[in-house]
């Protein structure tokens, strides 16, 4: 890549007719907001996608936005993406499904980045950011969404800053476009630090997203990102965790619907010569892996959910990643390693289990009250996928259609996949005993819980007994 004055100002002279029609009506909704910036800076891929390049975006123009003093919105720099929606409407890179459709992925990206005092041209980083962002849409096909988090692990701008995650929003005065090859809408990225992260995902984006709104230095109005804020909004107002996240997770329940995790699970009832069954669960360090209709059904239960464990989603910017590596994605994630080894579904019985004993990592643990005052209270699901095999625990509340676990059956697997239903009464007992995993800090493990009358046990170990299963 690389910076170049763009040749949109052949516009002025009357050569539109040299303007692709995606590209054009897209210039003319930024011509919209900065009509005195008919000519702005602009980073462009060397090579085109089209012609065999890694950048998905042709280009990435940057405008200097003044702000909104009576606002109290600051002066930033507004970068904006071509390449996500179809340009060219001849199918080089996008198909052309119709007018009414979406262009591409219906989509741009713009960014936000607040001027440092002295500056006089915009720092060209988040034209890489959006270049990596990009790639994942086009590697994985997950298109973004207003609300939806990105888990980047590293300063977005390669730095020592606590602004290491992503939000996506809608941009705040770009107004989505109908372009002769569909529809349009410019999504914004958001930068937040982890805690900010992590309390949308626990709670949703779009909360966390207008609580910013209200802090000036988070971003205010128009969510400018401050590359050297330290603070987080928790940390300039306390009192936003309990009396609006905690609140609202109370109240509306959560939007995260799983997450991956270091767990496992054993049958309590299975006797021990019954471990050569092969149409029994085989849990530990050769577990069976999920057939195709599972696998299915548990990342639609995952789509929405990010990993929760220190390894990216997305994995940070690298300038020298080869652009046939792909980042990992919600939608492959939960993908067999061998498609050959995968138990053919018909083959693999449904089992009514009769005593479980669940083990979580303390990261997984932590989420169990949520899992439980967030997810089930309010009839809904949640998952935890192992990351070291195909086990996953998938915890449904009564008002869950489609689960083979009963109120008769509250215990069943289907391969590795096992399914608990707990009824309302009996997740209120175990909130009120779980309720000191509600914290992150260390404690001593391992920690056990019981409920001998439900036949079940849950257990909280060292990550030591998830990474060495033999031990």
């Amino acid at each position: 890549m690389d910076e170049v004055r763009p040749s949109s100002g052949a516009q002025a002279h009357g050569l539109v007719s040299l303007f692709p029609p995606g590209l054009q009506a897209i210039y003319g909704e930024c011509r919209r907001l900065y009509p005195e910036q008919a000519n702005p800076l602009q980073v462009t891929a060397i090579v085109k996608y089209w012609l065999g390049g890694p950048d998905p975006l042709d280009y990435i123009s940057m405008y200097r936005n003044v702000g909104c003093p009576a606002q109290d919105i600051q002066e930033h720099w507004h970068y904006v993406s071509f390449g996500l929606s179809d340009l060219y409407g001849d199918n080089r890179v996008h198909e052309f499904a119709g007018v009414d459709k979406p262009s591409g992925f219906g989509f741009e990206l713009t960014f936000r980045l607040k001027r440092e005092v002295g500056e006089t041209a915009p720092p060209t980083w988040p034209a890489e950011l959006m270049q990596g962002l990009a790639r994942y849409v086009f590697q994985s096909e997950n298109t973004f969404c207003s609300g939806d988090h990105v888990s980047w692990h590293s300063p977005l701008d390669n730095s020592e800053s606590r602004i290491q995650h992503m939000l996506l929003t809608e941009d705040p005065q770009m107004q989505p476009i109908q372009t002769p090859f569909g529809a349009v809408s410019f999504l914004q990225i958001v930068g937040v630090c982890t805690e900010e992260l992590q309390a949308a995902q626990q709670w949703n984006g779009q909360g966390i997203l207008e609580l910013m709104r209200g802090v000036r230095v988070a971003g205010g109005p128009w969510l400018i990102t401050d590359m050297r804020r330290g603070e987080t909004i928790f940390d300039i107002d306390p009192h936003l965790q309990q009396e609006r996240v905690d609140q609202g997770i109370e109240t509306e329940g959560s939007n995260l619907s799983g997450v991956s995790a270091k767990c496992v699970w054993d049958d309590l009832s299975r006797p021990p010569e019954d471990e050569e069954d092969s149409r029994s669960i085989c849990i530990g360090s050769q577990p069976r892996r999920l057939s195709d209709k599972d696998t299915e059904q548990i990342r639609e239960t995952l789509r929405k959910g990010l990993e929760f464990n220190s390894k990216a989603a997305l994995p940070p910017i690298n300038s020298q990643r080869q652009s046939h590596e792909r980042p990992q994605s919600r939608k492959d994630s939960l993908e067999s390693e061998s498609s050959a080894a995968i138990v053919p579904h018909e083959l693999v019985r449904t089992r009514q289990l009769e005593s479980v004993h669940l083990k979580f990592n303390q990261e997984s643990g932590t989420l169990l009250p949520l899992c439980l005052r967030g997810r089930l209270l309010h009839g809904r699901h949640f998952t935890f996928k192992s990351i070291n095999g195909d086990t996953a625990i998938t915890f449904v509340s009564t008002g869950v259609e489609g689960a083979f676990a009963t109120e008769e059956h509250p215990y069943a697997a289907h391969g590795p996949w096992l399914q608990i239903l707990l009824t309302e009464e009996f997740v209120e007992q175990m909130l009120g005993d779980l309720q000191e995993l509600n914290t992150r800090e260390e404690t001593k493990l391992p920690k056990e819980y019981s409920w001998p009358e439900k036949k079940l046990k849950i257990s909280v170990l060292p990550d030591s007994v998830f990474d060495n299963p033999l031990q």
